[in-house]
């Protein structure tokens, strides 16, 4: 009988250590900051934020302060997760061979700043963006690295990554960027996760300002085909801006000729921004078409 209960008593003091180390295990737990990251799809944030204050989705026709901007999400993401550090913040951009941009390089500069490239096609289209995302937010959950996503992105492809995240216990919360009109993240997407956040047009004035066209003296400096196939560029932005895509469907077919009104309509806007006649200058106003061109091409 004296050995049973010496055996009662060896038992009840491991059970009563044991409990003493979860003790501490909890109180450290309880002391330890929950972390949070923001991950910024760049083609999103480019295109919506574009649309939103500068009327283009054509990122040559505006200038993003960044690092102002991205000021900006760290202090939103600030407030929304109090009691939580931040990780840093992950930015997805495409780029041809995935070569740093000048300015994606600045970026990349910044502290807490993770730059992430993609691919960009000959259409100036991501490509291995969203499985790059994917990537990152599963295994930032898996480690338990971060407790809370905010996702600034609106595609559908977005989907297994957030269930990924999820399927690990983080909470992913989509952050999205107003649209002028409908909706600019796919419905799958607003589904998923685990709340919504719509900034508005207030939030991202201070940062997008759009470009001006360089001014020429009429009839003196003649402006270069670059500087030309810029404006046509943003005359399509605009024009398909009014006009929409359901007359952007009917004018793809005629490529490379344009209907005799839009072609002079084009003209003389050009003009009008170059300070600059472009009669009887072929070279230039092939450029003009071209740069046209190629932005429609690139919202098809």
């Amino acid at each position: 009988m004296e050995a049973m209960n010496d055996d009662l008593a060896a038992l009840q003091a491991r059970i009563d250590r044991t409990n003493e180390l979860l003790t501490r295990m909890l109180a450290e737990v309880a002391k330890t900051p929950s972390t949070h990251a923001i991950f910024v799809d760049a083609g999103y944030l480019y295109a919506a934020t574009g649309r939103l204050v500068a009327g283009t989705e054509d990122r040559r026709a505006f200038d993003l302060d960044a690092e102002g901007l991205i000021e900006a999400l760290i202090d939103k993401a600030r407030q929304i997760f109090a009691d939580s550090r931040l990780l840093r913040v992950y930015w997805y951009d495409g780029a041809r061979r995935r070569i740093h941009t000048a300015e994606q390089q600045t970026i990349a500069e910044l502290p807490d700043v993770k730059v992430r490239l993609g691919n960009l096609n000959a259409n100036n289209q991501q490509k291995g963006v969203d499985s790059l995302i994917r990537t990152d937010l599963e295994s930032l959950a898996r480690h338990r690295a971060i407790s809370d996503a905010a996702l600034l992105g609106g595609d559908e492809d977005l989907v297994s990554a957030v269930e990924a995240a999820q399927g690990y216990g983080a909470r992913v919360h989509l952050w999205g960027i107003e649209a002028p009109e409908g909706r600019n993240q796919a419905e799958p997407l607003l589904w998923e996760v685990d709340s919504q956040r719509t900034l508005d047009l207030e939030f991202f004035k201070p940062y997008v300002s759009r470009r001006t066209a360089p001014a020429y003296e009429a009839g003196t400096t003649r402006p270069t085909r670059e500087d030309v196939r810029f404006v046509g560029a943003q005359i399509a932005a605009k024009w398909l801006s009014s006009r929409g895509r359901e007359a952007l469907v009917e004018l793809l077919p005629g490529h490379p000729y344009l209907p005799g009104s839009v072609d002079q309509d084009l003209l003389v806007e050009a003009e009008g921004m170059l300070q600059y006649s472009l009669r009887g200058q072929a070279d230039l106003r092939r450029a003009l078409r071209d740069g046209f061109w190629e932005h429609l091409q690139t919202q098809y």
